[in-house]
C-alpha cells in the first residue's frame, strides 16, 4: 500500500495541502501560501541535510610508572561508598561528600591514572572567608550556619573531570520572521513574513568539561565553572599531597552525551549571533560533524563543606582555582514567619494608605 505524502507547513508545522482555486500550497492553520517552487527548495534542503557525526576516542588511560601509587590510598565512605584517593599520611576522617566516617582501603586497583590536573591556587582559609562572605546579609539564615565548627569542615578535593576536545564543522538552519505593520482608517494591518537562514562554519572546542563524579551534583559543579584548563599541568601524585582525590564512577563514555549537548547549545549560540536584522530566531535543525575528537581525563580542585541542618543536607563548593563559591543556604522558619507577617503589615499600611489617598482626592 502506497503511503501518504504530508508537508509540513515552514511557518508553523500545520499540514499543508494544494488548493486548486488559487494553483499553490496553502496552510489551513495560518493561511500562508507556497509556490511550489519555493517548497521544491525547501525540501531540496531537508533531504539533503546531513546526521550529526559526534564520534568520540575515550581510550586515554595511561599507565602508571614503577613506584608512582606506592603510599596512595583508597578511602571508601560507609554511606554513600565514594571511592576517595589520598596519599598514606591523609587524615581521611569524614566523607567530604555526605560527612560520613570512612574506611581507609590499602590499595588503588583499578584506578585510571589522571592526564592533567589543575593544582589547587586557593588554600582553606580563602574558602573560610568565601563561605563567610555568602552567609553575609542573610537574614534568614539559622545562626549555626555562622559557626565557626561548621566552616572547618570544608575540605580540599580533586574531582574528576572528562574533558572532551574536538573540531567541529556544522551547518544550522534557522526560521527568521520579518513583520510589517499599517493602517488605514479602518484597519490595522500586521504582514509576517518568513525566512530560511542557513549558517554553515567550523568551530575549534577544548577542554568541554563533564563532571565524572555521581556523588556531586551536575548543576553545583557546573555553577563554579569555568576552570583555566590553561593552568593544567601532567599529573604528579605529588599533587594529592595534602588533599583528597575522588575516584571517577561516571566514565568517559557515558560523558559524550553531555559533552555533545554543551557543544550543540554553543555552536547554536555563536551561529544564531551571526543573524541579525529579523523580528524572531528559531533553530530548525542542524548538523554537527566532530573531527580530532578525543576526551582526556583530569582533576579539578574544588573546596566542599557537607553539613545538614534539620535533616537535609547542604552541599557547599568553591572552585580552588578561581575562588568562585556556590550552595543553597537552609532558612530559618521561625525568622521567615516574622518577616512574612511583618511584609505582610506593611503591605496592608501602603495599600490603607493608598485607598484613603484615593479617597481624599
Amino acid at each position: 500500500m502506497a503511503g501518504l505524502l504530508e508537508y509540513k507547513c515552514p511557518c508553523c508545522g500545520g499540514a499543508i495541502t494544494f488548493d486548486s482555486s488559487i494553483q499553490k500550497m496553502k496552510c489551513p492553520f495560518c493561511d500562508t501560501e507556497f509556490e511550489m517552487e519555493t517548497l521544491a527548495q525547501y525540501d531540496a534542503q531537508i533531504n539533503n541535510q546531513k546526521p550529526d557525526s559526534m564520534n568520540w576516542t575515550t581510550n586515554t588511560q595511561a599507565d602508571w610508572q614503577p613506584g608512582e601509587v606506592e603510599g596512595m590510598r583508597v578511602y571508601i565512605c560507609n554511606s554513600c561508598g565514594g571511592q576517595i584517593v589520598g596519599d598514606e599520611n591523609m587524615s581521611a576522617s569524614a566523607c567530604p561528600y555526605c560527612g560520613n566516617p570512612v574506611v581507609v582501603a590499602g590499595n588503588v586497583s583499578g584506578l585510571l591514572k589522571p592526564d592533567l590536573v589543575i593544582p589547587f591556587k586557593l588554600d582553606k582559609e580563602t574558602a573560610k572567608k568565601k563561605l563567610i562572605e555568602h552567609t553575609q546579609g542573610k537574614r534568614l539564615l539559622p545562626k549555626v550556619f555562622k559557626d565557626q565548627n561548621h566552616i572547618d569542615e570544608i575540605k580540599g578535593i580533586y574531582v574528576p573531570y572528562w574533558v572532551f576536545n574536538a573540531d567541529a564543522d556544522a551547518d544550522m538552519r534557522f526560521r527568521g520572521t520579518r513583520v510589517r505593520t499599517w493602517s488605514d482608517r479602518d484597519y490595522r494591518y500586521t504582514e509576517t513574513s518568513y525566512y530560511i537562514i542557513n549558517r554553515s562554519g567550523s568551530l575549534g572546542f577544548s577542554a568541554v568539561p563533564v563532571d565524572g563524579s555521581k556523588k556531586i551534583p551536575d548543576d553545583l559543579m557546573e555553577s563554579i565553572e569555568p576552570f583555566d584548563i590553561s593552568e593544567a599541568v601532567d599529573f604528579q601524585t605529588a599533587y594529592l599531597a595534602g588533599y583528597l582525590a575522588d575516584k571517577y564512577d561516571v566514565t568517559a563514555d557515558d560523558c559524550i552525551e553531555r559533552a555533545n549537548e554543551r557543544i550543540r547549545t554553543t555552536t547554536q549560540e555563536v551561529f544564531a549571533g551571526t543573524v541579525g536584522g529579523f523580528a524572531s530566531v528559531v533553530p530548525e535543525a542542524s548538523s554537527i560533524r566532530l573531527a580530532n575528537a578525543e576526551a582526556k581525563y583530569a582533576l579539578y580542585p574544588v573546596w566542599l563543606l557537607n553539613t545538614t541542618w534539620n535533616g537535609q543536607q547542604y552541599t557547599f563548593a568553591m572552585n580552588g582555582q578561581t575562588g568562585k563559591f556556590v550552595g543553597d543556604l537552609p532558612v530559618d522558619k521561625g525568622q521567615s514567619r516574622k518577616w512574612f507577617w511583618l511584609l505582610t503589615a506593611i503591605g496592608a499600611a501602603a495599600a490603607f494608605g493608598i485607598a484613603a489617598l484615593i479617597h481624599f482626592l
